[in-house]
């Protein structure tokens, strides 16, 4: 799978547990401790809303804080589905993963950027199915992507605070299992 193969289906994946939540759900607690359904939701439309700009060149001065405070409005899923298509695109563009981006921590190979956007859909798709009570299985070839493109960098992924201390599991787990407890998640 190259990497905007995992792109489109983690782009699936959470899109899919985004449509799945109900009016009531979204003040619902995730396995992200500090995050609501809705913050979840909010983090990765607001990550989305910056890929367009960030792929086209543009520093973090220049984005500025047009997307501080709430980016969900009253409709969240419009909010995620117009993010997502504008990033979608945007990381699809000819020549898009060539180069470097800006970033909260200085310049940065566009596709380092790429792989932290798929571990950032991966990882939330599951940690949004468990916060609304859905079908947490993720696409196995996908999770094994992820997995094998996060695990070189997973020490200093948790050095920033990113995610926790990895969880141990069985020998037999599978790729989703193995993938979210790198990340710190209980499978």
């Amino acid at each position: 799978m190259d990497r905007l193969d995992a792109l489109d289906r983690a782009y699936e994946e959470f899109d899919r547990r985004v449509r799945a939540v109900r009016d009531d759900q979204w003040d619902a607690p995730t396995p992200c401790a500090e995050w609501s359904v809705r913050d979840l939701v909010g983090h990765l439309v607001g990550e989305h809303l910056w890929a367009p700009w960030l792929l086209r060149g543009a520093t973090l001065e220049e984005v500025g804080d047009r997307f501080d405070g709430d980016v969900l409005g009253d409709d969240p899923v419009a909010a995620w589905r117009r993010a997502a298509a504008e990033s979608k695109a945007a990381f699809h563009r000819p020549g898009a993963l060539e180069g470097r981006v800006h970033t909260s921590d200085g310049p940065r190979p566009t596709v380092d950027y790429a792989r932290e956007m798929i571990t950032d859909l991966t990882v939330h798709a599951w940690d949004l199915a468990r916060g609304i009570g859905a079908d947490d299985r993720l696409d196995e070839e996908l999770a094994r992507w992820v997995h094998d493109a996060v695990r070189p960098v997973a020490g200093t992924l948790r050095a920033t605070g990113l995610f926790g201390e990895p969880v141990e599991v069985a020998p037999s787990a599978g790729p989703q299992e193995r993938l979210v407890a790198l990340l710190g998640r209980r499978p």
